[in-house]
């Protein structure tokens, strides 16, 4: 990767092509099932109701994104950062083109990208209809980020998503595959049990045409033995696990209807971040760590000012309760010290009081969403950093990316 600022975002979101999937998948077997942008004037697909067409996101016969057709709000010049494209025309090149992207983020003073979705992906994959058809979309999305940003540019690093509902052999087939591509990370939901039914506010079976009534298939519960050989693959391969936001999750409380469309989203946004804190006992006490202790979890999105506290919890309840003599053989805090990487954007006190290795931690500008530190990262940058050693610095601002994802620095 060519470094010359010396900063590397360690989650930002790479907007795929409006033809990416129309062009890889086969239309003679999905049809207009095939995730697509279409032409609507039905005011129930619009967040903000206007009349003009419109286009939206449609997979499976279902409408999705109801606010636009990318999630570009940091880049769209508006200070409220709630305006998001209506066409694709409107889409600015910089959010999908690596090229133009390049010289958006030299602007901003930032060498590289770790990329993760943007629309028509929600919650980290495609859970809709059947098998064939989900790993059909996650195939065409991982070739396509492959193609359209890794194969042009190696200051992009994308990271993979998993099919589920092909059955586990599918979803390990796919991490070989995308292994061999030549990725470095891959996607997931953190509790596959939840991803169908209810979660944070939307219906799936109405948000995703999904009929959960005649499902023939149940997805174990995250800690279920199940997916060991799932985890012991990844171990393998050397290949981290990557939680982004709150994974999916559906902690929160319900939103008060009254908020206007901005102040709706940062009272829920704050809770989404630190999700992973409410779900971190999962991952200790399902002794994944102790069994995998190679194996690399990544989160992203997720801040890092609730960590301490978690950390220190899961100690405590480890010695109490004497959890050793019950499979859980490492003192909690040893373990995620070592295994697990946090990232961070604006939090200052985070950065220095942060319990865990500092070769764990890594700086994200969250490119081009609206909590993006996006046009003044380098101020942002020096607000979080002051008082830290520069070479404590230049590790958390890129050297961790670099060492985590394999790449070479290049001058």
């Amino acid at each position: 990767m060519k470094i010359k600022f010396g900063v590397i975002s360690s989650d930002s979101h790479g907007q795929l092509h409006k033809d990416a999937f129309t062009s890889r998948m086969s239309k003679a077997k999905f049809g207009d099932r095939i995730p697509q942008l279409v032409e609507t004037t039905d005011k129930a697909n619009m967040s903000e109701r206007m009349d003009r067409v419109v286009e939206r996101w449609r997979i499976n016969g279902t409408f999705v994104e109801k606010r636009g057709v990318s999630n570009c709000a940091a880049y769209m010049n508006d200070p409220m950062r709630a305006t998001f494209p209506q066409r694709w025309e409107e889409v600015p090149k910089g959010v999908y083109d690596p090229i133009e992207r390049l010289k958006v983020l030299a602007t901003d003073g930032i060498d590289g990208e770790v990329l993760y979705p943007n629309p028509p992906i929600q919650n980290a994959t495609f859970f809709q209809s059947d098998a064939d058809f989900e790993l059909a979309c996650v195939q065409a999305y991982n070739n396509a980020m492959y193609e359209q940003w890794y194969q042009v540019n190696k200051n992009f690093i994308p990271i993979a998503l998993t099919p589920y509902l092909g059955g586990l052999e599918g979803t390990i087939a796919e991490v070989k595959r995308v292994a061999k591509m030549g990725y470095k990370g891959i996607l997931i939901v953190a509790e596959p049990s939840e991803v169908v039914g209810k979660t944070r506010g939307w219906d799936a079976s109405s948000h995703w045409g999904l009929d959960v009534d005649n499902l023939n298939y149940q997805l174990p519960a995250f800690a279920d033995p199940h997916w060991w050989p799932f985890w012991e693959t990844c171990q393998e391969l050397d290949m981290p696990i990557h939680w982004h936001a709150n994974a999916g999750l559906s902690f929160g409380t319900t939103v008060w209807k009254g908020y206007a469309r901005p102040q709706a989203w940062v009272a829920v946004a704050p809770s989404s971040w630190s999700a992973m804190s409410q779900f971190m006992p999962n991952l200790v006490f399902s002794g994944l760590l102790d069994r995998f202790p190679k194996l690399k979890w990544v989160l992203a999105e997720s801040g890092i000012g609730w960590f301490n506290y978690t950390l220190e919890s899961l100690d405590h309840e480890w010695e109490r309760r004497e959890l050793w003599k019950h499979g859980v053989k490492n003192r909690p805090s040893e373990r995620l010290k070592e295994q697990v990487y946090l990232s961070s954007w604006f939090e200052a006190e985070g950065v220095r009081a942060v319990q865990i290795d500092k070769a764990h931690l890594m700086w994200q500008s969250d490119f081009p969403h609206n909590p993006s530190t996006y046009p003044i990262s380098q101020t942002v940058i020096e607000q979080s950093f002051k008082g830290i050693a520069k070479d404590v610095r230049e590790r958390i601002l890129y050297k961790n990316v670099l060492e985590l994802y394999k790449e070479d620095e290049v001058a």
